[in-house]
């Protein structure tokens, strides 16, 4: 029997994706722009995971979750921006069934992944802040690894459920996907079934990944702020503050967004609104996480300054030798 994925593809065998045609020769602005987000977005995030895995003094957990999230972020837009700049200056926007599939598939699990790793993130703040004596124990590096792989698998099996669940559907009228990427909405509105069932299981999959870590991230950062006011001096309450003031201006974009677009039915879809949104967490977010945690933080600009000065003297010294 063949794969679910693959069972409907005799009704539609592609899907043409609507994007921004409707901004006509604005969109050719729209390249201009977003390609120079994507290749900040590129040096940004590839900037932060060379710093962190070549400087030996950021080998700490919370640098450790920021790589791994950086490397996530890296491959999420990969997934769907090259595409979309590609349907800006072209006419021929189509995707083919699997191909649809396979980037909602990807786009999901690295999106999760993130979502799921920002929790973690928080309960390493909660536990360095709340609990520094029991810190190198509760985030030794194997409990660190096995958190970033848990969130990986997490991810990518929650994705493949969701992505199951809409292309499981069968998909014989439009082919017209109202968005500028296959994401949930717009492709499960083009279903000639009922989608009830789907949906609702797909929202539940929305609340626990999005809501559940964000509860979890309410409660780690209350106690957080409850042991920071106990610190006598100014400074050790700046100094805590900083180390936490990065990671939750990313939650608040990432989670707002993305529970604004994922948690409620398709029938709310508006397309105009909810393709703004989604370039907020598909472009702005993986923009601001590299320039949020370099542009705030000293270690991470001390780093940079020295493997700037590393590379600076290592060229100096090639061309002595010519």
């Amino acid at each position: 029997m063949g794969s679910p994925l693959m069972a409907n593809s005799s009704c539609v065998t592609e899907f043409f994706l609507l994007g921004f045609s409707s901004l006509g020769e604005l969109q050719l602005i729209l390249f201009v722009v977003f390609l120079c987000l994507y290749l900040i977005i590129l040096s940004g995030n590839i900037t932060i995971i060379s710093v962190i895995c070549l400087d030996h003094s950021l080998h700490t957990p919370m640098y450790f979750f920021l790589c791994v999230l950086s490397t996530s972020e890296t491959f999420y837009t990969i997934v769907i921006l090259p595409k979309m700049l590609i349907n800006l200056l072209s006419v021929f926007r189509t995707l083919s069934f699997v191909s649809c599939a396979s980037q909602m598939y990807f786009f999901l699990g690295f999106a999760v992944t993130n979502s799921l790793l920002l929790g973690v993130m928080g309960y390493d703040r909660y536990a360095a802040i709340c609990q520094p004596l029991h810190y190198p124990i509760l985030m030794s590096w194997r409990v660190c690894g096995q958190l970033a792989v848990t969130c990986i698998i997490s991810g990518f099996l929650i994705s493949l459920l969701g992505t199951t669940l809409v292309f499981s559907l069968t998909f014989c009228g439009s082919n017209k996907v109202n968005h500028y990427f296959c994401d949930i909405s717009p492709v499960i509105r083009l279903a000639y079934a009922e989608t009830y069932i789907n949906e609702l299981v797909i929202f539940i999959g929305g609340v626990l990944v999005l809501v559940v870590p964000l509860i979890f991230i309410c409660i780690s950062y209350g106690f957080i702020t409850s042991a920071i006011l106990k610190i006598s001096s100014a400074e050790g309450k700046r100094k805590a503050f900083s180390t936490c003031a990065s990671h939750l201006i990313v939650v608040i974009v990432h989670y707002g967004c993305a529970s604004f677009v994922y948690l409620r039915p398709s029938a709310k879809y508006t397309s105009g609104k909810d393709r703004l949104v989604t370039v907020t967490y598909t472009v702005i977010t993986p923009l601001l996480n590299p320039m949020v945690y370099s542009l705030r933080n000293k270690d991470v600009q001390l780093a940079i300054r020295k493997m700037i000065e590393k590379a600076r003297l290592r060229f100096y010294n090639s061309v002595k030798t010519l």
